[in-house]
């Protein structure tokens, strides 16, 4: 996978490519941050040697004690020995706790850098994935992918990871001081630590697949809230606040029944890990003892051997967590991975030209399309030019494939068949980015951003004026009602425009689509949530500016586009009729029966 540059981050995100594990993968993040990383585990190492030299110096002290209490001994130089070993002791701790703390602050601050950067992979990564995508995937799950499953992974990088490396440190160091200080005792717990790991490995790969199952089930816990939340309108109008709970109450137990069996699984886990420590423990008691009265063993080396013993038993201790949260880490690395390896069927194809200032011609040859998954086309053969300047209006029932025409033309979505051309160039053979640049859209479904009603008719303008913010929402019949209120440009529309009315929203979104002065623009149903006054003042304001552009209307009214220079009527995919209003109500019985029924109804 290539390097990616994080929209407006300025760093650059490393995205390892390497056909290993997602875990692994995740863990090559690290080598971004090669000096954090070497500044954590050598403070680590550091650490670890602190804490394996206390062995050695109580030894010494015991001995020290032995020997003073012999005959003829000088109880002055025990008794210096003491202090000494007393001293180095503190000396150690101090060492061992100045570097234990810079190893946690490091290690958090690295977690912390690449949970960054693995944020802005994703959330970079889901800016450019095709429409067919989200067609296939929930906002939950993609929410939680880039919060809790970073946040789990985070959480190894800072703690389990380091927990590993310690423990292997202390493991092996405290091994071979073990075989130094007696080797012959140091083979009777050996044969434990193979079955201590075996167990560990036992336990991770039971753990991996749960632990995915949770993330799913919160996923779908997160999904059914996002969604409760942002339809809380109809969910009240509807009295079903019961049944939301409901349906929440049982995802939540779903996902607690997840957890308390991973909980089960890891309850077992620990004891048997204590019991084979224990079982070490009794057996170097045992034998320990044996060597002691036989005179091979004095009370120092015991002691010295006893506290290594310790640190041999103690990281098998910490394997269950790192098992745990290793388990949780691989699994929430899949999913990320799922999203960072995830395939646009929309990009840029090799070769791919800029598109040159466009006049507007546009051709729909033969165009046939047809949804990911599904056999039945949307769009059949349907075929007609737009010349330069021309306005072209889609009519149609619901389903009829007018929303599937102007999805093609910023290439939201590919043609199955047939090509679509601006200027004599197929959108196919053009950048994705010169060709959207020149297309003003007003989508039926109208989103705006949290900000102010400013800063949201300059999204694709940002360094647009003021003046040319005004005169764009002039047009758009939306500079009054935005005066109306008291900070004017600078009033908060709040989280997708809740604050504004459907009316105010729509004409915010035309406003939008002006400021960029497009050659194409790309009207859906654009007046569908206004009253028949703002209407008059919306069309009169488009019919003025659609001058000299190329205007695809979707409009559920006959009366809205009248003057247009083609009408395209559809019906099942197919273009059934064409022509203008007055060809269409002379020579199309489906039109004459819209207009007809239309006007009866006004």
């Amino acid at each position: 996978m290539q390097a990616q540059m994080n929209p407006g981050m300025g760093r650059a995100t490393r995205q390892p490519a390497a056909p290993r594990g997602a875990l692994l993968r995740a863990i090559g993040y690290l080598g971004d941050h090669r000096r954090n990383v070497a500044i954590t585990y050598g403070t680590l190492a550091l650490a670890t040697f602190a804490q394996l030299m206390v062995p050695q110096i109580v030894q010494n002290m015991i001995d020290a004690v032995t020997e003073s209490l012999a005959p003829n001994a000088d109880p002055a130089t025990g008794e210096r020995v003491i202090w000494y070993a007393a001293l180095l002791i503190l000396l150690f701790a101090i060492m061992r706790g100045l570097f234990s703390f810079i190893q946690a602050f490091m290690s958090q601050k690295t977690s912390q850098d690449v949970a960054y950067d693995m944020r802005n992979a994703i959330f970079a990564r889901i800016q450019r994935l095709s429409f067919s995508y989200y067609d296939q995937t929930q906002t939950g799950q993609l929410m939680i992918r880039a919060t809790d499953d970073v946040e789990r992974l985070r959480t190894f990088v800072a703690q389990g990871l380091v927990m590993a490396a310690q423990s292997f440190m202390l493991l092996f160091g405290a091994l071979l001081m073990l075989i130094f200080t007696n080797w012959s005792l140091t083979l009777v717990m050996l044969p434990l630590l193979p079955i201590a790991l075996a167990l560990f490995m036992g336990f991770g790969k039971v753990a991996q697949p749960l632990f995915m199952a949770i993330q799913a089930k919160l996923a779908t816990l997160n999904t059914i809230l996002q969604e409760n939340l942002a339809g809380m309108k109809v969910v009240k109008s509807f009295a079903r606040e019961p049944h939301e709970v409901q349906r929440f109450d049982a995802a939540a137990s779903d996902l607690m029944a997840q957890q308390l069996r991973v909980n089960r699984v890891f309850s077992f886990l620990f004891p048997v890990v204590f019991l084979v420590a224990q079982l070490g423990q009794a057996a170097i008691l045992y034998f320990g003892g044996v060597q002691i009265l036989n005179g091979t063993l004095n009370l120092g080396e015991y002691q010295k051997f006893s506290l290594f013993l310790i640190y041999v038993f103690f990281p098998l201790g910490q394997l269950g967590m790192i098992v745990s949260m290793m388990a949780q880490a691989s699994a929430s690395a899949k999913r990320i991975f799922e999203v960072l390896d995830a395939e646009s069927e929309i990009r840029d194809m090799p070769g791919a030209t800029a598109l040159p200032p466009i006049r507007g011609h546009v051709e729909f040859r033969d165009v046939t399309f047809r949804y990911l998954g599904s056999g039945e086309p949307v769009l059949k053969q349907v075929s007609f030019v737009a010349q330069p300047g021309q306005t072209i209006a889609l009519l149609g029932a619901t389903g009829s494939g007018k929303t599937t025409i102007i999805n093609l033309l910023p290439r939201f979505y590919d043609a199955s068949e047939g090509s679509i051309l601006i200027d004599g160039h197929d959108v196919r053979q053009v950048t994705i980015d010169s060709l959207r640049s020149q297309i003003g859209i007003v989508l039926q479904e109208t989103n705006l951003f949290s900000g102010t009603i400013r800063e949201n008719i300059a999204f694709g303008r940002p360094e647009a004026s003021d003046a040319e913010i005004m005169a764009a929402a002039q047009a758009a019949a939306a500079h009054d009602f935005i005066m109306g209120f008291p900070d004017g440009y600078q009033t908060y529309v709040g989280e997708r425009g809740i604050t504004l009315s459907g009316g105010q929203k729509q004409r915010v979104a035309i406003a939008r689509a002006l400021l960029l002065d497009p050659r194409l623009l790309i009207l859906d149903d654009s007046t569908s949530s206004v009253d028949l006054q703002t209407e008059y003042h919306i069309q009169q304001a488009l019919d003025q500016l659609m001058r000299g552009r190329t205007s695809f209307v979707i409009a559920q009214r006959v009366s809205t586009v009248l003057s247009a220079d083609q009408i395209l009527v559809l019906d099942k995919g197919e273009i059934v009729a064409q022509g203008t209003h007055a060809d269409l109500l002379e020579n199309s019985p489906i039109y004459a029966e819209i207009y007809s029924s239309q006007l009866v109804d006004a």
